[in-house]
């Protein structure tokens, strides 16, 4: 509830009061149940209240019988989260993924905005004007949504051509997650010196930004801020932010950002690692980098597991602490997870062939007797096991070239 009052503020409302339920399932007409809703009409009536937000995703329904008793505006919390993201997109490619999410969404719900016409009933002669602008609304709707849809594709398509050009010129890409508002932009401003927007407000981004990093050892690197998750993340928005959230899945390490000071990280990390999967990110090699260690009087560190490995980094972004080991824990954790070697193509191995090319992992090729070819392959092993999972292979050997 502290997170919707929170997520309320940040669309720009004012809240002026709270209401707390429990019902073992929902009901269909009100969601909450008959008495709870007019408790809650009478608390609109006695507050002169604009706006009734629910923390739970609401039937087009229910929002409008509920509008009805309250007499006021109703929304859920993908509509509160819809708006926040409408009011944050700033590039074009931002604009264009909250359009698309707003208009799936709003498919749905239609018949609000003309409850006041009369509907089809059937039968000649029953066939009123609201039945036919619904239909339009429809079709208008859905057309727009097949042409952000298209164009959102070729977004995707850019963005991967970019990521195969730095996989090519051996240009790790390590990409900052975490739950919205936990510090992300700050710690990417710092590590790059860049001058992306941050400030103390839920989803302050929204459009992905590359800057390079610059790591021991001279070693070149990509660090991508991206938009910061939370918990029941609305399908819309992970639909319609597939392509930024995809610079997450194909990076080579994830950084992810958590608020050491908040007493509720254990659940927003959950949470994180809940939209991690669904983006089909759950296998990217994962460093925690725990931030706002100041707050909390807590040393600058690296924490490692049994067998020596990075596992987590105590840092401050405002104060500096913490972002010399970071990086240096960045160059153990990508530094030299390579695949190498000699691999041997059946003529029927085409499409496997193809793919280690597109992702600009071959080196050299040599064509064999039979028919087979044999390549020279030198790739980041991450990428290495994405492509066994994606062709469904358990294992593929690599000789010495």
């Amino acid at each position: 509830m502290a997170e919707l009052s929170e997520l309320t503020q940040s669309a720009g409302a004012s809240v002026l009061d709270c209401v707390r339920g429990r019902r073992h399932r929902p009901d269909p007409k009100f969601f909450v149940g008959t008495g709870k809703a007019d408790e809650i009409a009478e608390r609109v009536k006695q507050l002169e209240v604009d706006l009734v937000v629910f923390n739970h995703a609401l039937a087009p329904s229910q929002e409008r019988n509920l509008e009805r008793v309250m007499q006021c505006r109703v929304l859920d919390r993908t509509g509160l989260i819809l708006d926040i993201f409408s009011q944050r997109a700033r590039s074009f490619e931002g604009k264009l993924q909250v359009e698309l999410a707003q208009l799936r969404h709003l498919s749905t719900r239609l018949i609000r905005g003309w409850t006041h016409l009369e509907r089809q009933k059937g039968g000649i002669g029953l066939r009123g004007p609201g039945e036919t602008q619904l239909e339009t609304d429809r079709r208008l709707i859905g057309h727009r949504i097949k042409r952000l849809s298209q164009t959102l594709e070729h977004v995707r398509a850019r963005r991967e051509r970019g990521r195969a050009s730095r996989r090519k010129a051996d240009i790790a890409t390590v990409s900052l997650v975490g739950y919205t508002n936990a510090g992300k932009s700050t710690l990417f401003n710092a590590l790059t010196d860049a001058s992306v927007y941050a400030a103390d407000r839920l989803f302050a981004t929204l459009d992905p930004t590359l800057r390079r990093l610059e790591l021991p050892g001279g070693r070149e690197t990509v660090l991508a801020d991206t938009v910061g998750f939370v918990s029941d993340l609305p399908h819309e928005l992970v639909e319609a932010f597939h392509a930024t959230l995809q610079e997450s899945a194909e990076a080579a390490l994830l950084l992810h950002v958590i608020d050491s000071a908040d007493p509720a990280r254990h659940d927003l990390i959950t949470a994180v690692n809940d939209v991690l999967q669904s983006v089909g990110a759950e296998h990217v090699p994962t460093l925690e980098v725990y931030t706002k260690c100041d707050l909390i009087e807590e040393p600058a560190r690296i924490e490692r597991d049994q067998d020596g490995r990075p596992t987590r980094v105590w840092v401050s972004a405002l104060t500096g602490d913490g972002l010399a080991l970071l990086r240096d824990a960045v160059v153990e954790c990508i530094g030299g997870n390579r695949v190498r070697g000699a691999l041997t193509l059946e003529p029927s191995d085409g499409r496997l062939r193809a793919a280690l090319y597109h992702m600009g992992a071959v080196t050299h090729e040599r064509s064999l007797e039979n028919g087979a070819v044999e390549l020279d392959v030198d790739m980041d092993s991450v990428d290495w096991a994405r492509l066994l999972k994606r062709e469904g292979l358990a294992e593929l050997r690599l000789r010495a070239p």
